[in-house]
């Protein structure tokens, strides 16, 4: 047998085992749920330092392939980072459980009585890149929402990711759920991803978390439904009518928190009205924090700047580098966020209530803001415990994808031997 043989024969076998699980995950109590994803907490927590010393082997991988800074951070585990990954294990597990919830309910004048219920997808295969984060997080809203999983995560994070998935496997052996609810792939050869994207016998969905190269690969080579997690090409609008001490708050904050997250800002956009004071202010306070400002020619702003190229619209650094454009009006800066945006989120900071009314109408990102940074754009901040992605496409999971995200639903009709004329 070839190793492509040997490839197609382990992910045959995952999805046939996911696909048994699920069957019996989608009957699962929310009692008994909660109990597993609250004991794979438990489970992350005492094992911690298990987690950074296989850590520390991803990272060595990851300086010895390269990786960008910023990448190095996003693939980086401390203690503090495994609380939060605790913390969003027990928030997803206090959640209300999304399975059978009644969405709708109406009886018809032929007597029938119908309900449209929530119900799980089925198998979820996610495929995302460096943040082993993903493991527990994809993981524990797949088994909050009634589905089976099965992990790929990337070649950086392979050691941390099984670390971090023998605890969910810890949680749910306690609670007496089959262990093959949570999968992940055990090995870094890109023909497994191959043989997901065609799995459709037995994977329901895949969820793409990653750059441009990896979610393109899915959506070109997929024959299983994708809910796409793009670009986070994220645009803030500067208007003239922004209150000052904001636009400083909030520009700094979205850009510089976590420059490697897909909410990060990557374009400024300034109103031609406020360019030589608050704009330059608010420019000359992102050089200090050490951003480079790739800026269109005639900007004002901090020595420094780098001339902006037609490359740098559209773009998402995930770095410390940010583009700065000036606009005319907030009709220009809607028509350059059109042109170039990845319909991730884009923000308006100002006091006018119309400026914000016309952004929300006229753009249909997944995520739109007033007065708040970008890095906001997180389920775990909009109060889904965590997010296996956000979507950026047009399906009904659109923006933070949560347990509730990753339910569809069915119809119950009762009758009382109703017959159709």
């Amino acid at each position: 047998m070839t190793d492509a043989q040997d490839i197609a024969a382990l992910m045959a076998d995952i999805g046939k085992r996911a696909k048994q699980a699920a069957a019996k995950l989608a009957t699962a109590s929310a009692d008994c749920k909660e109990k597993a994803l609250n004991a794979a907490a438990d489970a992350v927590w005492a094992n911690r330092a298990d987690i950074m010393a296989e850590n520390a082997k991803d990272l060595e991988f990851g300086r010895n392939k390269g990786l960008s800074p910023a990448m190095m951070d996003r693939l980086a585990l401390d203690e503090e980072r495994i609380g939060g990954i605790v913390a969003g294990l027990r928030a997803v597990a206090a959640q209300a459980d999304p399975v059978g919830e009644v969405l709708a309910e109406w009886t018809q004048p032929s007597g029938l009585n119908i309900q449209r219920v929530r119900t799980p997808l089925g198998v979820i295969g996610v495929i995302y890149e460096s943040r082993p984060n993903v493991t527990a997080d994809a993981g524990a809203l797949c088994l909050k929402s009634g589905n089976a999983v099965i992990l790929r995560g990337g070649s950086e994070s392979f050691h941390s990711s099984q670390a971090i998935h023998r605890c969910l496997v810890e949680g749910l052996r306690a609670a007496d759920l089959p262990e093959d609810a949570v999968q992940l792939v055990p090995t870094r050869d890109r023909a497994a991803v191959q043989c997901l994207l065609t799995m459709t016998d037995t994977v329901d969905v895949i969820v793409p978390r990653g750059g441009k190269g990896l979610v393109g690969l899915v959506q070109r080579e997929a024959r299983v439904p994708v809910f796409a997690h793009l670009e986070g090409i994220v645009h803030i609008y500067l208007d003239k009518a922004a209150d000052p001490q904001k636009a400083l708050d909030v520009v700094l904050n979205a850009k510089t928190r976590r420059t490697g997250i897909c909410g990060a800002a990557e374009c400024l956009l300034i109103h031609r009205d406020i360019a030589a004071t608050l704009g330059a202010e608010v420019l000359a306070a992102l050089a200090a924090a050490g951003v480079e400002i790739r800026a269109e020619s005639g900007l004002p702003g901090p020595d420094g700047m780098v001339a902006a190229n037609a490359d740098d619209w559209g773009r998402e650094y995930l770095d410390s580098i940010i583009a700065a454009k000036q606009v005319d009006s907030i009709d220009d800066a809607i028509a350059h966020i059109r042109t170039h945006h990845s319909q991730h989120t884009d923000c308006i900071i100002t006091e006018d209530g119309r400026a914000v009314e016309q952004f929300f109408a006229e753009l249909d990102s997944a995520i739109l803001m007033h007065n708040a940074s970008t890095q906001f754009a997180d389920g775990g901040e909009f109060g889904m415990g965590a997010e296996i992605g956000i979507a950026t496409g047009k399906m009904h999971a659109r923006g933070p994808v949560g347990a509730a995200q990753l339910t569809s639903f069915k119809y119950l009709v009762r009758g009382n031997g109703a017959v159709r004329a």
